[in-house]
């Protein structure tokens, strides 16, 4: 799925546009006991309800695509009889309907999800009837073509909230608070099916996590049966190992500037796509090749590529690199630059050292302007006049 995609199934979680037929949880304690259920009609609940529930919906649909957001393969093993995948499309096919699937999915992740607190699992089963679509991208609400039937799974921390004061109206007095346990925004979800071209695609499913440097891995192989990619920052460090291992000694500092400015000008020329910009294993070697590797560097890139961030993967552009800033290190200093300015840092043999050379004007210590030495007082006066 695509940012345009996930936009269009969010569009559809208000009250105008609402297509949830039905909602199940299930609160968990900390001890992975089932404390509580909830099995009816989502548009039994009371507005109140409603509205809460829609905010973490989006939620579970919300953030980076390749970083927050990613869409997951089955493998075809998963589709046979038995397999989670065909699990999944049981449940769906049941319209939460199945007490003992609803029961069996809720084992499943209580077995799996590695959360040390409390937390409250939320399904919802939803039919939306895609309407058609002219050339130039408008809705034809009386053409529907086909229905997207799918569900959607927040799982949410439940905490304590803070304690403090409070204001009682009735006694008219300040008190202690009373505190309630709180469902917060979700840790964890997915979409299942996809909703790839507008249409259903049941060989996959969108996973979501809060924390992109933590994909509960065990979690999604056990579940869902699917191999959760490398991290945001796995595919940045598996990138940079890569770049090291490849160079060897010719890791020089222009040539990797040149990479990342590389890097910015391909994710600059696609930044209107509602696609992020992935790159393959071929893609990234000619990344290399067209910022001057030379082919014997490259000889052995397809083995270092596989051995560091695994056959098949892919890595996201905006993972591994910062189109914001280039952040060069020194064991004592560390200097953000601008990406279009990048070419002001220069590297020279000062009195036989190594140095990072930058030019010095309109320079500030913790907000004072202040002037370098060398420069004359006149010329210091005429710049403050």
């Amino acid at each position: 799925m695509n940012k345009k995609e996930i936009s269009e199934i969010k569009k559809q979680l208000t009250p105008a546009n609402c297509n949830i037929t039905r909602i199940c949880g299930c609160y968990v304690d900390a001890e992975k006991n089932k404390k509580t259920e909830l099995k009816e009609a989502f548009l039994s609940l009371s507005e109140e309800e409603m509205f809460k529930y829609f905010e973490i919906f989006k939620k579970t649909l919300s953030g980076t695509l390749g970083k927050n957001l990613m869409n997951m393969e089955f493998p075809l093993a998963e589709e046979k009889e038995g397999g989670k995948h065909e699990f999944l499309m049981k449940l769906r096919a049941s319209k939460l309907k199945d007490d003992a699937l609803i029961e069996s999915f809720y084992d499943k992740i209580i077995e799996n999800y590695d959360y040390p607190e409390n937390y409250y699992i939320i399904l919802v089963h939803a039919v939306y009837d895609i309407p058609g679509r002219t050339s130039d991208g408008i809705d034809m609400d009386d053409a529907s073509e086909e229905i997207y039937e799918h569900l959607l799974c927040s799982i949410c921390p439940v905490k304590l909230s803070k304690a403090g004061l409070c204001y009682n109206a009735e006694a008219n007095l300040i008190q202690d608070r009373i505190r309630d346990w709180i469902v917060e925004m979700p840790e964890n979800g997915f979409l299942f099916p996809l909703f790839n071209d507008r249409s259903t695609d049941i060989h996959g499913m969108l996973y979501y996590s809060k924390n992109a440097e933590q994909l509960h891995d065990i979690f999604v192989d056990e579940v869902f049966g699917c191999t959760a990619p490398l991290s945001a920052g796995g595919q940045r460090d598996s990138f940079n190992m890569l770049v090291e291992e490849t160079l060897g000694d010719d890791c020089q500092y222009d040539t990797v500037i040149g990479i990342h400015e590389k890097l910015n000008e391909i994710i600059e020329a696609q930044k209107d796509s509602p696609d992020p910009v992935v790159l393959t294993q071929s893609e990234v070697k000619r990344l290399f090749e067209d910022c001057g590797v030379e082919d014997e560097k490259l000889e052995t890139f397809d083995n270092q590529y596989e051995a560091v961030a695994g056959e098949k993967a892919t890595m996201v552009a905006s993972n591994i690199t910062n189109t914001r800033k280039f952040e060069i290190k020194t064991p004592d200093v560390v200097i953000h630059v601008e990406p279009d300015k990048v070419e002001l840092v220069e590297t020279k043999i000062i009195d036989g050292r190594k140095c990072l050379v930058i030019p010095m004007e309109d320079v500030e210590i913790n907000g004072i302007r202040v002037r370098m030495g060398g420069e004359s007082s006149e010329e210091s006066e005429e710049e403050f006049e």
